[in-house]
């Protein structure tokens, strides 16, 4: 399997992550210091804190995505090693931020590493208990499940266009999405979902099942391949 990965991307988001977050504690005390001791600077201390808590929000976002360690990058390789060497899997070098392209098919990867139990009920994906911990760190800045159907469409039509525009119409073979939960605390139940959604630990059976008797033929994937980074 080969990997072709923005690392400068990555190195820069996780800059800023770390140096958004630093910049928040600060601010923060800025605004607990002047709330406590300038009762004349009240408006003042609560702009601080407003844009510290702000701050704070940024600033996990970029680390959950490019500081945490291991980084979601990382932890789709390590559960994809062993895939075939015609497999490419691309991190944030194409048009969805995890793409997968090889005879199995063009696969948009959406890592998750929230924990807890995840169902699909009423058109909508919920995902109960996590603990204590995942429930405080959601108010403060952790990102939360959203709504992955949004997402997945999102990225895969923009995959898509992306194809169309280097192979032209009518070319371009499916692209499908999956969800994939990194954390070893998350139990997935849910029944006839509008997408795949799995542990890391059986992502590549998952790709095994969805794609037997359907891969894409040799001269789709590398059509699909030339139109990527190379490198």
């Amino acid at each position: 399997m080969k990997i072709i990965k923005n690392s400068a991307l990555i190195k820069r988001n996780a800059r800023i992550g770390q140096w958004t977050s630093l910049g928040a504690l600060g601010v923060l005390g800025v605004g607990m210091y002047l709330s406590f001791t300038r009762q004349d600077l009240f408006a003042y201390s609560i702009g601080a804190l407003i844009l510290g808590f702000t701050m704070t929000q940024i600033g996990m976002y970029f680390s959950n995505r490019w500081g945490r360690s291991p980084r979601p990058d990382e932890q789709l390789d390590a559960g994809l090693k062993g895939l075939p060497g015609d497999a490419t899997v691309y991190h944030f070098a194409a048009p969805a931020p995890h793409l997968l392209v090889g005879a199995m098919g063009v696969w948009v990867l959406l890592p998750y590493h929230q924990r807890g139990k995840l169902t699909f009920e009423n058109n909508r994906w919920r995902l109960r208990g996590g603990g204590f911990m995942q429930g405080y760190m959601s108010i403060f800045g952790q990102e939360g499940l959203g709504r992955p159907d949004l997402e997945a469409a999102s990225q895969v039509e923009a995959v898509k266009r992306h194809l169309e525009s280097k192979m032209g119409a009518g070319q371009v073979p499916p692209v499908s999405p999956v969800l994939v939960f990194t954390n070893d605390q998350i139990e997935i139940d849910v029944a006839d979902p509008p997408l795949p959604a799995v542990q890391l630990r059986k992502l590549k059976d998952l790709l095994r099942q969805k794609t037997k008797g359907a891969s894409i033929a040799n001269a789709t994937m590398l059509s699909v391949k030339e139109s990527l980074p190379q490198e």
